[in-house]
């Protein structure tokens, strides 16, 4: 997977600012997206904070979201993964995260990737993700990180779309 690389300089990004908690009382999985980080990215009249890195104009388009050590903390909530997976993005790499939230993601498609080079990585560059080697390439710069290589299985459950359609692919051979 590839894409560009959208910065979220923050540590310690839980749950609670990931998804807020009056966006939970939906049972369904679509829709999310827009609430994604809704108390850091809009303003209390719903206009957008225009530092926010998804309002700028140049990550619109992000698929890579790069942020800071222990992204993903706080209660386990499902909702998160599926907020960011909702507002386009594809991959999160990120120097450290929630073992909870790591399931979760997986469990809906969404690969979360530990790198201690995410500082290295600059707005706006374009990333190369390779899940089975676990090497992420910054084509933007020319350079090459290391990161956790996904097994075969995880692997199957972020293309089949999560561990649900894992499952129904699975059961019907």
């Amino acid at each position: 997977m590839s894409g560009i690389a959208a910065p979220l300089r923050m540590i310690n990004v839980d749950t609670d600012i990931i998804i807020p908690k009056q966006f939970l009382k939906t049972i369904k999985r679509a829709g999310l997206g827009i609430h994604a980080f809704n108390d850091i990215r809009y303003n209390e009249d719903g206009s957008e904070k225009t530092d926010f890195v998804l309002n700028k104009p140049a990550y619109r388009g992000a698929s890579i979201l790069i942020t800071g050590e222990n992204f993903g903390c706080g209660s386990s909530r499902e909702h998160a993964p599926l907020a960011i997976k909702g507002c386009g993005i594809s991959a999160v790499l990120a120097k450290s995260f929630a073992a909870i939230f790591f399931r979760n993601a997986i469990n809906i498609g969404l690969p979360f990737l530990e790198s201690n080079d995410v500082d290295k990585i600059n707005e706006g560059d374009l990333i190369e993700i390779d899940l089975s080697s676990g090497t992420v390439k910054n084509l933007t710069q020319n350079q090459t990180y290391k990161t956790q290589e996904f097994p075969g299985f995880l692997q199957e459950i972020v293309e089949e779309g999560g561990l649900m359609n894992y499952i129904k692919k699975r059961a019907r051979k």
